[in-house]
């Protein structure tokens, strides 16, 4: 189906007034937004303008009910300076699976292809070259209509912003597994991207930054004893030359990372199994030597390398050296810039 974008320019961009070359991620964004309405059962008006304050109800239903998903993504430039998306197919059905759980409308996939591709294309003197850096991508959809009542909005908005940004850890990172509070159960919203869900998160993960850990590791609610996530990310073992990341069993968001490495490691020749997975059993395969390798997967951080999980009660020490992450990791690099061969079909031009 063909759309018409209605593109309204900046005046002035503020590109000269930052520096690509030492930014931090979501301190910044570019000079423009993508817009879409849903009203009358059917979205309408997709527009490009400049980037601005949205005007919106107090009595608006995603402030009072929570009805509101995002996606991540990254933006990059090819050698000749072409803009760069990866994966967004996978991006696009994922937030209408959030969307059907939040009881929110499905929003066309191929609108949100076109609005990502237009939208990148215009800003993409935004993205910053440097290896490990990209246009970080957020589409998002909120509930906009004026109700205070229980029942799904009948208005909403989806949006596009970015945000420049750098590498995410410089370092091997600490994880604190918590054992009081949880981010997910089965038949709960963990599967969706839904805003919620990160919102519960932040008092855990103040508490674990508290204790000298840079991310919470999420364990199961009953027992606290099988492994879930990472904070923002998906999570890898590599033990006994084999790889193992707990299995999507219904509270455990599908990152198109996660998807991603799980492909590139089987190209490779490595074997991946998707199970659930006992704290207990990486506590003994540290013990008896065969733990090699852990790394969290996901949009905004890469591949972060692990260094330890602990708490009060216990402390794991993973080895310092990651052959394979570190491989994983530059091999998406190369794919998502075209310096290595996109063998896979991940790369979508954004012109």
């Amino acid at each position: 189906m063909s759309y018409n974008i209605k593109i309204t320019k900046i005046a002035q961009s503020r590109i000269k007034e930052v520096n690509l070359e030492n930014i931090p991620m979501s301190k910044e964004f570019t000079d423009h937004m993508f817009v879409c309405d849903y009203i009358n059962g059917a979205w309408e008006n997709p527009r490009i303008e400049p980037l601005g304050h949205i005007p919106t109800h107090p009595g608006a239903m995603a402030l009072h009910y929570g009805q509101a998903i995002f996606e991540g993504m990254k933006a990059t430039l090819s050698k000749d300076g072409t803009p760069l998306l990866f994966r967004p197919k996978d991006n696009a059905k994922r937030i209408n699976h959030s969307a059907d759980r939040l009881g929110m409308p499905s929003f066309p996939e191929d609108l949100f292809i076109e609005g990502l591709k237009q939208f990148t294309a215009l800003d993409k003197e935004w993205i910053p070259t440097q290896v490990g850096s990209a246009l970080y991508l957020r589409p998002f959809m909120y509930a906009d209509e004026p109700f205070i009542g229980m029942r799904p909005s009948l208005t909403y908005k989806f949006m596009i912003i970015a945000s420049p940004a750098g590498p995410y850890f410089s370092k091997r990172i600490k994880l604190y597994a918590e054992k009081k509070y949880v981010r997910a159960v089965n038949g709960g919203t963990g599967e969706a991207k839904a805003a919620g869900n990160y919102a519960a998160a932040f008092r855990p993960s103040e508490y674990a930054k508290a204790e000298g850990y840079d991310q919470v590791l999420w364990l199961d609610p009953q027992d606290f004893e099988y492994i879930q996530e990472v904070g923002t990310m998906n999570i890898f073992f590599k033990i006994d030359g084999k790889f193992i990341t707990p299995d999507l069993s219904g509270s455990i968001l599908a990152g198109v990372t996660r998807l991603s490495v799980i492909e590139l490691l089987r190209d490779k020749g490595f074997e991946v199994i998707e199970r659930p997975i006992k704290l207990s059993e990486i506590r003994e395969a540290s013990e008896n030597g065969t733990l090699e390798e852990a790394f969290g997967t996901g949009t905004a951080v890469g591949i972060a390398l692990i260094e330890e999980i602990g708490n009060s009660d216990f402390f794991i020490k993973f080895p310092a050296e990651n052959p394979v992450a570190t491989m994983v990791n530059d091999t998406l690099n190369a794919i998502k810039t075209q310096n290595e061969e996109d063998k896979f079909g991940w790369i979508v031009e954004a012109k």
